[in-house]
C-alpha cells in the first residue's frame, strides 16, 4: 500500500476519533462574573442594598450545547471618599440543553437541570469628574457551589470511554476591572456605567480528563473576559453583561 495512503488513512482516523469525543465544563465555568452596582460620588447615600434578578444563556464548552438559567442577586455597596466595596450572595437554577449527543449515543439526555449558590466581593479605587466617576482599578471575586443532575451527569461519565471531564463543582474566580460611571440630576438619580473584568479561575481550569485515559484535553485559553453596562433611573436598575455568555438582569435598590 502507498505510504501516502497509509498516512492519510491514520490521519482520518484519528480525526473521526477526536470527534467522537465529548467534552463537559462545571455549569458556571467562564459566567460566574456578574456586575455589582454601587454607589457613585455624588449620591446623597453612601450606601446601599440592590436585589437584582434576569436571565443567562451560555454555550458552555460544547458549542452544540447550551445553558440557559435564571439568576437572583442580593448585595450591599458602599462608598468611601475614593473607594467603594460591594458584598452579596446569589443562587442560580438552569438547565443544560444537549445538542451534540444523538439518540442511541450512550448516556445521550435532552436537558438535565443544574443549580448554583455562592457568595460575591468587588471593590474599586476611583477618582471624582464633575459628572463622572473613574473607577480606575477594581476586582471583583465570587465562589459558586454546583449541584443538580448535570453536575452528577459529568461524574457518572468522567471514565467512560470518549467522555472528557471537569467535574469541580466549587468554583472560585477573581481578576481586575475598571469602569466609568455618569451621573446627572438630584442625587445622581440618573446613571449609566460600562466596566470591564479581565481574570481567571483558580484550580485545574480548562484541563478536561477521562479516569481512564492518558489523554487529557486542555484550552490554550485559561482568561476571562467580560464587559456590563450598567444604567440606573432613580432606583431601578438594568443589566446587560457578556463575554463567553449574555446576562440580563433587572433590579431595584434600597
Amino acid at each position: 500500500m502507498n505510504l501516502k495512503l497509509v498516512f492519510c488513512l491514520l490521519g482520518i482516523a484519528a480525526l473521526a476519533s477526536s470527534c467522537s469525543d465529548h467534552v463537559y465544563a462545571p455549569a458556571l465555568h467562564r459566567s460566574d462574573i456578574a456586575y455589582l452596582p454601587k454607589p457613585v460620588s455624588a449620591d446623597t447615600s453612601k450606601s446601599a442594598t440592590y436585589i437584582t434578578a434576569g436571565i443567562t444563556y451560555d454555550t458552555n464548552i460544547n458549542p452544540a450545547d447550551n445553558l440557559t438559567s435564571g439568576q437572583f442577586n442580593l448585595s450591599h455597596a458602599n462608598t468611601f471618599d475614593h473607594v467603594n466595596l460591594a458584598y452579596g450572595a446569589f443562587g442560580v437554577l438552569g438547565s443544560y440543553h444537549n445538542g451534540e449527543l444523538q439518540p442511541g449515543d450512550p448516556y445521550y439526555f435532552q436537558d438535565k437541570f443544574f443549580g448554583a449558590g455562592g457568595l460575591r466581593l468587588s471593590g474599586d479605587y476611583f477618582i471624582k469628574g464633575r459628572n463622572v466617576d473613574f473607577r480606575i482599578i477594581g476586582f471583583e471575586a465570587v465562589y459558586s457551589h454546583e449541584f443538580g443532575d448535570y453536575a452528577r451527569f459529568r461524574k457518572t461519565v468522567t471514565n467512560q470511554p470518549n467522555f472528557f471531564t471537569d467535574t469541580r463543582t466549587d468554583l472560585f474566580t477573581l481578576g481586575g476591572t475598571t469602569e466609568v460611571v455618569f451621573h446627572a440630576g438630584y442625587n445622581a438619580e440618573k446613571k449609566f456605567g460600562f466596566r470591564v473584568f479581565a481574570g481567571g479561575t483558580f484550580g485545574p481550569d480548562n484541563i478536561y480528563r477521562n479516569k481512564n485515559s492518558n489523554y487529557t484535553y486542555s484550552s490554550l485559553n485559561h482568561g476571562i473576559v467580560t464587559v456590563a453596562y450598567f444604567m440606573q433611573l432613580k432606583r431601578y436598575v438594568l443589566i446587560a453583561e457578556g463575554g463567553y455568555y449574555f446576562q440580563f438582569r433587572l433590579g431595584y435598590q434600597f
